[in-house]
């Protein structure tokens, strides 16, 4: 029987808000940070994330709170802040989180400031303290209810991810664990990117022909990209690359794929998010620029970029990826 743990989980998000309830169906304790004083104290009182997660009954064992002193007893922390605030809220909190504990990443993008991937901007704020990235098909909804769902940790540390895999394993969360922790932060940033170009493709009545292309390509541009940053091929074929692509470009419970798909029905870009974060529209500028810079092919994403800044409409970047050159597959 594990030992009973206090986790901390950061953001009190839908995700966070999932990740907690998972944490404590293991049998451990989990701390749910947030920001907002008054939110954490309504969920505390009702027991539900009325706004992210409504109807879903929070565990016993969950304790929301905005007391940053509530962090300095747990043995790690799940950081599950979006990407864009992921420095922010680090240099919060780097006073109150205890020295060398290990920070799982939750958020699946780049910063788009830097280029950096989460692993590297919580490095340079925290400098000591390990960095796992948690990443797979993974929806909050089905996670906060207990359906069954597999995920990937990784950290460079082998012996630490499996460590971490073990302790937040549960009976309906599954948790595999490997070292390639560049390769699991690539396909989380990458799908969500694709996910918008499949939406478009949905919004836009184009078929699921083109739908079911549009993945295979765009699973092959991935994996262009993650190569040339040294990432394992076992990895992206796995559930934080494979996996989490196919999930997230076949259901509106995807806000980047429901965020695509309201622009391929003519939704401007100001309207289409509907108030909701959609990472990967924040993503898909940096990694087309990191690309180019590494003269890496990325057609799919260089044309999710272009809609995003207004530079094509959805109609223009179908027919430019389809009068593209013939070429060998690969």
């Amino acid at each position: 029987m594990k030992p009973t743990e206090t986790i901390a989980v950061i953001g009190g998000g839908a995700w966070g808000t999932a990740l907690a309830n998972a944490i404590a169906a293991t049998g451990h304790k989990a701390i749910l940070w947030m920001r907002d004083a008054e939110a954490a104290a309504t969920m505390a009182r009702v027991r539900e994330n009325t706004r992210y997660l409504p109807g879903i009954r929070l565990h016993d064992d969950v304790t929301p709170t905005a007391d940053v002193e509530h962090l300095s007893a747990c043995a790690f922390s799940l950081v599950v802040t979006p990407t864009q605030s992921l420095r922010t809220v680090l240099g919060t909190l780097a006073l109150y989180l205890p020295d060398r504990a290990p920070l799982v990443l939750c958020a699946k993008g780049i910063e788009r400031d830097t280029g950096l991937f989460p692993s590297e901007v919580a490095a340079s704020i925290l400098p000591d303290a390990p960095v796992a990235a948690l990443s797979g098909p993974s929806f909050a909804e089905d996670v906060a209810k207990g359906l069954p769902t597999a995920v990937t940790l990784a950290a460079t540390d082998s012996a630490l991810a499996r460590q971490l895999a073990e302790t937040l394993s549960g009976p309906a969360l599954r948790v595999y664990h490997g070292n390639d922790l560049r390769g699991v932060e690539i396909g989380g940033a990458a799908k969500n990117v694709l996910a918008i170009a499949c939406g478009a493709v949905a919004g836009r009545n184009l078929g699921e022909s083109a739908k079911a292309a549009l993945i295979a390509r765009g699973f092959a541009e991935l994996m262009r990209f993650a190569t040339i940053f040294g990432s394992q091929t076992e990895t992206l074929m796995g559930l934080s690359g494979l996996g989490d692509l196919v999930l997230t470009c076949g259901s509106t419970q995807s806000r980047n794929f429901s965020l695509g798909y309201r622009l391929g029905q003519g939704i401007p870009l100001t309207e289409a998010a509907g108030g909701k974060l959609a990472e990967g529209a924040f993503t898909a500028h940096i990694l087309a620029e990191l690309a180019r810079a590494r003269n890496i092919d990325m057609p799919i994403v260089f044309v999710v970029d272009a809609i995003l800044q207004g530079r094509l409409t959805v109609d223009q970047a179908t027919d430019r990826l389809m009068a593209r050159p013939i070429k060998r597959e690969h």
